[in-house]
């Protein structure tokens, strides 16, 4: 194990200096040898990416190496950061290379030579690197498209070009990562929210759950890494990060319009339930101002009483499962309230009214 743990760090550090002015010493023997070693980690993470004791293990020297006053004094280009690294480790150190102007002519000749073999050489692996490094442009062009937001509104944003393609390449992306390993997914999105425009991926999450059909939970003994994910899975695991990530659902519900929401409501009954009781927590925090005669927050975070009534009313207006739901959580609240019938009372009877006049 210790054995394994320092061939990681040499290759790690090796990764770092790829992208280097050092690289001007390297010749093509060097570049071979570096690209034999990476493809043994790759070998490494197919073996035990199962292996929870052994990944952690990996994951800990990684990550106490390149912390920002750790390393070889490289936390500007820090080497591998974290165990799904190893999966890709021969197309990233390729990558670097490539796109280290200091590698001499002949290590660049020889590397390029690796990349592209010609027709018929034998030996070749099953996914050969040129794939590979083709598969990882096409990701980082997606994450790219994601973080455009040149979305327009309307109230249709799921018929939105954009919004489309990019909730396509969403989907696409954690069938991906999914079929690699079931965890990942989780990862991954968490990652986007970090990186990603927050506003345009909580709307290209809603589009992306409009795209595929509801999809039943799977048994536990199906949730092991390592299975295929077919296409329609994107889906359940969107719903299950929401569900995960209060903050982020919250977000979501509060950052969404009303009638796209709605749609959304319509298909997971998961997310209609978190989102009535957001909407009911958030018309609580609502007070009744007499002389404007119409409910406030208290809070400049507090959601505005226009905003809750029409996301009702979009509830309202949808097929009659929803609609009967909701009217009868309102009915409900209302009869806790005091069951009031005169406006001003309680926020549940104005809202009642409001749905029933539609206004």
């Amino acid at each position: 194990m210790e054995a394994l743990l320092e061939q990681l760090e040499r290759f790690s550090e090796v990764l770092a200096v790829s992208r280097t002015s050092h690289v001007s010493t390297w010749d093509s023997a060097t570049v071979r040898r570096a690209l034999q070693w990476a493809r043994y980690l790759r070998h490494v993470y197919r073996r035990f990416g199962h292996h929870q004791r052994i990944r952690t293990a990996l994951e800990r020297r990684l990550h106490g190496q390149w912390r920002p006053e750790g390393g070889l004094g490289l936390g500007s280009v820090p080497g591998l950061t974290n165990f799904e690294a190893l999966g890709c480790s021969d197309v990233l150190l390729s990558l670097r290379l490539l796109s280290n102007r200091a590698l001499g002519d002949a290590a660049c000749y020889h590397l390029l030579q690796q990349l592209f073999p010609g027709p018929g050489v034998p030996g070749g692996d099953e996914v050969s690197l040129q794939d590979q490094l083709a598969r990882l442009a096409r990701r980082r062009s997606a994450v790219h498209m994601l973080r455009a937001s040149g979305y327009r509104e309307s109230p249709k944003l799921q018929e939105d070009p954009l919004m489309k393609t990019q909730a396509e390449l969403l989907l696409e992306r954690l069938q991906q990562v999914g079929s690699a390993q079931a965890e990942s997914t989780s990862r991954f999105l968490s990652s986007l929210w970090e990186r990603l425009p927050r506003s345009n991926f909580l709307k290209v999450i809603a589009v992306a759950l409009l795209l595929q059909p509801p999809q039943a939970p799977r048994p536990q003994e199906e949730l092991e890494g390592g299975r295929p994910q077919t296409a329609g899975e994107g889906s359940r695991e969107l719903v299950h990060w929401l569900l995960e990530n209060s903050e982020v659902m919250a977000a979501f519900c509060r950052n969404n319009p009303a009638g796209l929401l709605t749609s959304v409501a319509v298909r997971y009954p998961a997310l209609t339930r978190v989102y009535l009781a957001l909407l009911t927590d958030w018309g609580r925090h609502l007070r009744y101002d007499l002389p404007k005669g119409v409910w406030v927050g208290v809070e400049t975070q507090d959601v505005q009483w226009a905003e809750l009534c029409d996301r009702f009313q979009s509830l309202c207006q949808s097929a009659t499962p929803l609609k009967d739901e909701v009217l009868t959580a309102l009915q409900a609240l209302k009869k806790q309230d005091g069951d009031f019938e005169v406006p001003g009372l309680s926020i549940w009877t104005d809202l009642l009214l409001a749905i029933r006049n539609g206004a």
